[in-house]
């Protein structure tokens, strides 16, 4: 036996783990920047919306949620209908020109 045999294999779990955590702190820190600077942008002014400025608001979001919505939809009617499948070629049966009968191969 030489030294190498006697020694545990490392981990390949832990650099998994190392790059999950790793991700998840880079999202979140990307999360509080972003809350951060939408509050600063929020409160940085003083100026009044107009109520046609909420109004056109509210329809940007519902529009956006309904095409949202409705292209969610068409896709998983596509998937379920069976229209995402792989295209195939399916060949018709030769005829005889003499008496129109289909011939075998």
């Amino acid at each position: 036996m030489n030294a190498t045999d006697q020694q545990p294999a490392p981990s390949a779990s832990y650099g998994g783990n190392l790059a999950r955590w790793l991700v998840i702190a880079v999202l979140c820190a990307m999360l509080v920047a972003a809350s951060v600077l939408g509050y600063l942008g929020w409160t940085s002014t003083n100026t009044s919306v107009p109520a046609s400025g909420y109004v056109a608001l509210v329809l940007g979001v519902v529009f956006s949620l309904v095409v949202g919505v409705g292209l969610m939809a068409l896709v998983f009617y596509s998937s379920r209908k069976g229209y995402d499948e792989p295209a195939v070629l399916i060949e018709e049966p030769e005829r005889d020109q003499d008496d129109g009968q289909a011939r075998s191969r």
